[in-house]
């Protein structure tokens, strides 16, 4: 850890400290390969568009899309909120949705089709291809497409990705994708065997799909892959050295995540009622659990910022209050809001955003070298992390200053036993004339006085912090 305020020698984002970048090959090269990935989603897209329309005919399309995109919205809420502490790139969450509804639908329908047929082939036994391919084959290609998402952003963008919420909204965003595509594929089918039959109203086979997949169960798929996405993260957080740790514990959430798939697959044949008996005994039960568990995560962050950020307050690199402050997710939106209303406007609120979340980088970073698990990079990345939260220091600090005098805890004041003149009704004891004379009140020296102009930032009333210390662990 730096133990001296900082004097950065280059601008912020430069990794390099300035110096050359090597020369890299042209494959190597960032557009190379983001145009290579764009590509590839585009095709990826494209197909899948080609094939689920086929399928379901252009009217059937078309229905299909405007009911699976409902819990679309909610679902990607949800997911965001659990990553409002420390905020990922847009870039990653547009990429892991990209990802499950184009690639990853793409390989499911074409492998399931195929491993389907194959198996109905070999055991001229159609009926039981399609069961065994919707509670072995389905879980299996299904998830592990959609956790190639999850490696990748893991693999490539790996400082994004620090922690269990980190693994879970890549892995909810991904199967959100996903589960878009399907619902478009369900819905869309179901909506073309009433157009045969004729059926309308509640009694139509769209209205039971409609039922089952979005009001029941939006989250199915993001409840199965949040599993290998938690794995992930666990993986994030071990040391560089427990290889068989990071390997493993991966691979036991996707197997975990197969598991569960494959029995909400087949809970349709268990019976009448093992479909419901499934939802009430499994899937409510496991989907309370699991997000009791990113909450209670989330609170653990934020309580890993207010315990780590103090020693770089001691530093010099903070002020006292600012750890306080970046620790309570009520204080980091004041903020911004006193940024934006106070120092110009959008810019400011999104710099004292940034300045929040490179804080909780640092923090972050923090504690994984305090517990031996951070990289070869640790001292490069602090660096980098301190540049950038001393470059928006002028507007972020008056402004989680403020956030902190607005939300600390009030502080009770007792009444003495014995009286005191000027408090609790007792008359206020005027000072002897003679005093007065003695040692009269002196102005303050010219010097000392900051004309207004000149103040940068608006003086805010002094307020006696509280007793209680929120930076003791």
């Amino acid at each position: 850890m730096a133990i001296c305020p900082p004097y950065p020698t280059h601008q912020p984002g430069d990794p390099t400290g300035g110096g050359a970048l090597r020369h890299a090959h042209w494959w190597q090269r960032k557009w190379v390969r983001y145009g290579a990935l764009i590509t590839l989603l585009a095709l990826s897209g494209l197909v899948i568009l080609a094939l689920v329309r086929e399928q379901t005919g252009t009217e059937g399309f078309l229905v299909g899309l405007g009911l699976a995109v409902l819990p679309v919205p909610l679902l990607l809420a949800a997911f965001r909120w659990l990553d409002r502490v420390e905020p990922g790139p847009w870039r990653n969450l547009v990429f892991a949705f990209a990802w499950g509804a184009c690639a990853a639908a793409l390989i499911a329908i074409v492998a399931n089709s195929f491993a389907t047929k194959w198996i109905a082939t070999a055991t001229a036994d159609p009926s039981g291809a399609d069961t065994l391919g919707a509670t072995v084959i389905a879980p299996v290609v299904e998830e592990s497409a959609k956790a190639a998402a999850v490696l990748l952003v893991f693999l490539f963008r790996r400082r994004d990705f620090t922690g269990i919420v980190d693994g879970v909204v890549i892995a909810g965003v991904t199967a959100t994708g996903f589960a878009f595509t399907e619902n478009i594929l369900y819905l869309g089918t179901a909506f073309g065997t009433d157009q045969l039959t004729g059926d309308r109203g509640i009694a139509s086979v769209t209205a039971a799909t409609f039922f089952v997949r979005i009001v029941m169960s939006p989250f199915a798929h993001p409840l199965f892959t949040v599993l290998t996405g938690i794995g992930f993260g666990v993986s994030a957080l071990s040391a560089e050295r427990q290889h068989i740790r990071r390997i493993l514990v991966p691979l036991s959430g996707l197997l975990l995540a197969m598991g569960m798939h494959a029995m909400w697959n087949g809970s349709s044949t268990f019976g009448e009622y093992g479909f419901f008996a499934v939802y009430a005994m499994f899937m409510v039960p496991a989907f309370a659990l699991l997000t009791w568990l990113v909450i209670w995560t989330r609170q653990r962050e934020l309580k890993t910022v207010r315990e780590e950020l103090p020693a770089y307050a001691v530093a010099g690199w903070l002020t006292p209050t600012e750890p306080y402050a970046l620790g309570s997710m009520r204080a980091r939106r004041l903020a911004r809001d006193y940024a934006r209303r106070q120092f110009g406007g959008r810019p400011a609120g999104r710099a004292v955003a940034q300045y929040e979340a490179y804080a909780t980088s640092l923090a972050f970073l923090r504690r994984r070298g305090r517990l031996g698990r951070a990289g070869a990079d640790f001292v490069v990345r602090e660096r980098e992390l301190l540049h950038e939260l001393w470059w928006r220091r002028d507007i972020a600090r008056p402004a989680l200053e403020h956030a902190a005098r607005m939300t600390a805890p009030p502080v009770p004041v007792a009444a003495p036993p014995w009286p005191v003149y000027g408090v609790y009704g007792y008359p206020a004891q005027q000072p002897h004339p003679a005093a007065q004379q003695a040692y009269p009140v002196q102005p303050s020296h010219p010097i000392h006085q900051a004309h207004p102009a000149q103040q940068p930032y608006p003086v805010q009333p002094t307020m006696p912090y509280p007793a209680y210390n929120p930076y003791q662990t």
